[in-house]
């Protein structure tokens, strides 16, 4: 039986890079070698797309042993995806401009992108592969976009008479321009304790828990480090559940 050859996209941008590493190491380790042939895509903190050979090298050496010689050996070139279907999967390039040939070196069946935040969560990566022509694994652009922004997500749920609770949000720039008075709209709209929170992150990162306007004011710059929309909801005490929802209807 021929063995299908599984993409893993890892690592990106956003401030979730080593978070996708240990999630892309989680993934390769639970596929059965007899039914596929992994080939890790890596992406550096820069946005450089890595040879499957070079990406091998931002995962540990246990994950490392169960990829075949032939994808590892490939010749290190930079890699990445282009924007035609007819390419079929990952490409080599050469590295210098007036070198520059692209074939494809590496076809491809189907892709996880195992991209934390932005440019991976948030739909980016969903429609380039779109574009690409390659199937992926997991939701589309639209509920990928819609379900990283925090913001947007609460207004949908809210919409559909989803109970949501005490939240506000607030741009960069109105932090900047007037502290004093966002902190006074958060108290009386939110109150405390509160967390704030990147609109665009996860991974809890950027996040904090305020109890009053000084641990609030300090919140609020950890989280404007990360994305220039901020939510901020209230302090609930409950149970948390989470709930894989599969299927392509609407």
């Amino acid at each position: 039986m021929k063995k299908l050859r599984v993409g893993v996209i890892f690592g990106g941008r956003s401030g979730e890079h080593e978070v996708s590493v240990r999630s892309a190491r989680a993934v390769i380790d639970a596929m059965g070698a007899e039914k596929y042939t992994v080939v890790p895509i890596g992406i550096t903190k820069e946005g450089k797309w890595l040879s499957p050979a070079d990406a091998t090298r931002l995962l540990p050496y246990e994950t490392k042993k169960l990829l075949t010689d032939d994808v590892i050996s490939e010749k290190r070139q930079p890699s990445a995806l282009i924007g035609d279907p007819s390419s079929n999967g990952l490409v080599s390039r050469a590295a210098k401009r007036e070198e520059a040939t692209t074939t494809t070196a590496q076809p491809l069946d189907v892709v996880f992108p195992i991209l934390h935040g932005t440019y991976g969560e948030d739909g980016t990566i969903q429609g380039w592969l779109e574009m690409v022509g390659v199937p992926y694994v997991g939701c589309g652009v639209l509920a990928s976009s819609c379900g990283m922004d925090k913001v947007t997500m609460k207004a949908l749920f809210r919409e559909a008479g989803l109970p949501v609770c005490k939240y506000t949000w607030l741009l960069r720039k109105s932090w900047d321009k007037d502290r004093q008075s966002v902190l006074r709209r958060i108290a009386r709209e939110v109150g405390f304790p509160c967390f704030v929170k990147p609109a665009n992150l996860g991974s809890s990162v950027g996040i904090s828990r305020a109890i009053n306007k000084a641990s609030l004011e300090k919140a609020i710059e950890l989280a404007a480090r990360y994305d220039r929309r901020i939510i901020v909801e209230e302090g609930l005490n409950a149970r948390e559940i989470e709930c894989g929802v599969i299927g392509n209807e609407a």
